[in-house]
């Protein structure tokens, strides 16, 4: 057990994307195995001492920052034991990044779906907060790979929970533990939105109980090892920047190519176009593009940038010719659209795309507030009002702003970007009013950052105050002395009622 008590050694773990101040710890603690994490944790738990899982350090909510007490730092927990061609599948340990593991699947010829914008991020991370990135649109969340889940309790007890093992179900929600303990897993009541989601626990009757600890954000266990499922590597993914006069434009657009995408899965064949990712950038975020890459059109408005899968003998072209048709229908030149004629320029196209949100995040550390932003997500009805919502709420508010994100998938990062005090207040002001019209149209609040310690409110405007009491009756029964992840999810003010 490596053991940093220096205050210098410290300092990098009080912080992370979102600038999220106030972060103070008096120690971190970085184990090289699980019985060390056990060990430590059952000493932490004897003395009532907060733990606050550090990963990769790429979070956006605050979450890996701690308020007291001791870091538990996965960072050399970096082992990948196995990948598989037969299982479609790899075990590694929590502090492998997410780079390292999609290079070792694709040395075997096979691809880990997961696809954030920080490689950096840790795998343990990943599914701690059920993270998805720009490719989730086709493959889904991590959720939807996790096979099992090896990881230590809040007293240090080692837990080595897979898939299709044990379900919970409204009267029989009894979590079964190696040392003979029983723990009653209180069901909640609230009802998820029908979107991708990372805003508190899952929670449904008859579910998985793997899925309670997938999107728990370090509050409930201690994430060590993973079994992650893999798919066949593609044979090519084709990939092109699209640029619009408007936004509503590309709202249209992206519109379509999500419902081909989606008719082509449920009857294969049925669509020519069936798209890996579909992203967009409005305004301010092509303002902020064209000062990485002065070719960005002056006279857009909008951008989509969208990859595609070419499968072992499809034809190319033919996925060109059709993108191209609806390109045309609404309204894109075709003169201005960028289009990946080999490898190293669709990896150029995906790092211009991963610019975006380091982008944002310098001009926050540079104006010295924390993050500001929107994670929410809606259902198809809603789609076309949220985003006329943004534009109006943006355009009245006198703010800077930057509006990016997962359009395929319903799910656009409203960033609003202060510089003072004053603009700061607004910005909180303008954020709910866009996270209730979200909720009314039946989103989520979160749909792939998770809550942290800054979206206290939003989740309550989510599920309201009763939902998230249902939420701390888990962590209590999971973790009686609330030592881990405290003020992740929800404030220890709440745990304490």
């Amino acid at each position: 057990m490596l053991l940093k008590k220096d205050p210098d050694a410290i300092r990098s773990y009080l912080e992370d994307s979102s600038n999220f101040k106030g972060g103070r710890a008096d120690l971190v603690a970085a184990p090289e195995d699980i019985n060390e994490l056990s060990r430590f944790l059952s000493e932490a738990n004897s003395k009532n001492m907060p733990v606050t899982i550090s990963g990769g350090g790429t979070t956006t909510t605050g979450s890996r920052i701690p308020l007291g007490g001791a870091v538990v730092s996965l960072e050399r927990l970096n082992k990948i034991i196995s990948v598989s061609s037969r299982d479609m599948s790899a075990v590694v340990q929590a502090g492998v990044t997410v780079d390292d593991l999609k290079a070792a699947s694709d040395r075997n010829g096979l691809f880990y779906t997961s696809h954030p914008t920080e490689g950096t991020a840790f795998v343990g991370g990943t599914a701690s907060t059920n993270a998805s990135g720009s490719r989730s649109f086709k493959y889904g969340p991590t959720r939807d790979y996790v096979k099992r889940l090896k990881m230590v309790l809040a007293d240090g007890e080692i837990v080595d929970l897979k898939r299709a093992e044990r379900y919970l179900r409204r009267g029989d929600s009894n979590m079964a533990l190696p040392s003979g303990r029983i723990i009653k897993i209180p069901l909640p009541s609230y009802k998820m939105p029908n979107v991708k989601s990372a805003a508190g626990y899952f929670a449904r009757d008859g579910m998985d109980l793997i899925d309670l600890f997938i999107g728990q954000e370090g509050t409930l266990s201690v994430i060590a090892e993973l079994e992650v499922g893999l798919v066949k590597k593609p044979a090519k993914i084709f990939s092109a920047f699209v640029f619009f006069p408007a936004e509503e434009n590309s709202w249209n657009f992206a519109a379509d190519a999500r419902d081909l995408s989606r008719k082509n899965r449920v009857s294969p064949g049925a669509s020519i176009i069936d798209a890996l990712s579909i992203e967009y950038f409005g305004a301010g975020a092509l303002s902020i593009l064209r000062k990485k890459n002065a070719n960005v059109p002056a006279v857009a408005g909008s951008a989509i940038f969208f990859e595609q899968e070419v499968l072992p003998g499809g034809s190319e072209e033919a996925v060109i010719d059709e993108w191209s048709r609806l390109m045309s229908k609404h309204g894109a030149s075709l003169d201005n659209t960028w289009v990946a004629m080999n490898e190293a320029e669709a990896r150029k196209f995906t790092a211009l795309r991963h610019d975006m949100p380091e982008a944002v995040n310098e001009i926050v550390r540079r104006n010295g507030f924390r993050k500001l932003s929107t994670d929410i997500a809606v259902p198809d009805s809603g789609f076309r009002e949220m985003m006329g919502f943004y534009k109006s709420t943006f355009a009245g508010c006198g703010l800077d702003t930057v509006v990016f994100g997962h359009i395929g998938e319903n799910h656009v990062h409203g960033n609003i970007l202060p510089r003072s005090i004053e603009e700061f207040g607004a910005a909180e002001e303008t954020v709910m009013k866009l996270v209730k019209k979200g909720v009314s149209l039946g989103g989520t609040v979160s749909a792939e950052h998770g809550i942290g310690k800054i979206k206290h409110k939003y989740l309550e405007e989510m599920y309201g105050t009763s939902g998230v009491l249902e939420m701390s009756n888990i962590k209590k029964a999971l973790d009686p002395n609330c030592i881990l992840g405290r003020d992740n999810i929800f404030s220890s003010e709440l745990l304490n009622r």
